[in-house]
């Protein structure tokens, strides 16, 4: 009897030895700086001027000897990036809206909501809001003009649903409920950090 207790604990005593050595193994050790390198933190590039649910938003940079061309080439780089996260984004909703619904021609119908696309986005970048601009210069007097803008994605979607409902090829069969809810739904990834 003596022998089988002492055998348990012997066992319980290894096996908590064991726990305890892998515990200490899975440990992360954070890896060394590599060097020569720096990290830099950007002005008006945190997880606040990502794009949400509500908004589409972009940051850039834009650098020159001239302040004002600085701020213009970041202004410039903005415009871009919110043009290219809204065509993107549209282009899927669009892609899935479709395939959703009874159109008979799926493939002109797709065609007219790309060329859509890119009308709303020029109409409506005009619209995008500064929610972040800072100007650093640097040692050698270059100016570095950090930015970040916003649209809201319901302005986005007022405007699909204006240019919808006037197009002939569309108009019989829209249904706004519908396109909004698809919206809706490719928006709310920007939440999920998709």
């Amino acid at each position: 009897m003596n022998t089988r207790i002492f055998t348990i604990a012997l066992f319980v005593a290894a096996a908590s030895f064991t726990a305890v050595g892998c515990k200490k193994k899975n440990k992360t050790v954070e890896a060394p700086k590599p060097a020569g390198e720096v990290l830099i933190n950007e002005y008006c590039s945190s997880s606040e001027h990502f794009s949400t649910p509500e908004v589409f938003r972009a940051t850039a940079t834009g650098e020159s000897m001239d302040r004002e061309t600085a701020k213009k080439k970041a202004r410039s780089n903005a415009n871009a990036e919110l043009a290219k996260t809204i065509s993107a984004t549209m282009k899927i909703v669009g892609d899935n809206y479709v395939n959703s619904t009874e159109f008979n021609n799926k493939e002109e119908i797709t065609e007219t909501f790309q060329e859509m696309s890119r009308t709303v986005v020029d109409q409506e970048l005009k619209g995008a809001i500064k929610i972040c601009d800072k100007t650093t210069q640097k040692a050698d007097g270059t100016y570095v003009s950090y930015i970040a803008i916003e649209l809201s994605g319901a302005k986005i979607a007022d405007a699909y649903k204006n240019n919808l409902s006037q197009n002939e090829k569309i108009k019989a069969d829209y249904n706004y409920e519908k396109f909004k809810e698809t919206f809706e739904k490719e928006m709310a990834k920007f939440g999920e950090g998709k």
